[in-house]
């Protein structure tokens, strides 16, 4: 039998998985994506219209969550998105 990683949080409302969406983060509870999430953020979609469109399984905090994760995300790692040197 193959032993899987157990869940690991990623925050109070955050969890990644192997069981659930391939491992990816999704909001705890749930299998919501944090990515599909931040897509509609993105995408310039009012938080409390991502609550309804979700049903309310997730909540504004667990959204400011995952955009705060993000940023944190990037800043670590924001010499892998150069595309190129800034033009003077």
């Amino acid at each position: 039998m193959e032993k899987t990683s157990p869940p690991q949080l990623l925050g109070r409302y955050i969890v990644a998985d192997p069981a659930i969406c391939h491992g990816k983060p999704t909001f705890r509870g749930t299998r919501i994506m944090v990515a599909d999430v931040l897509e509609q953020v993105a995408d310039g979609l009012a938080w409390e219209t991502i609550i309804e469109e979700w049903r309310g399984s997730i909540t504004e905090e667990a959204i400011a969550e995952a955009v705060s994760l993000a940023r944190r995300a990037l800043l670590d790692h924001v010499a892998e998105y150069i595309v190129g040197p800034t033009v003077a």
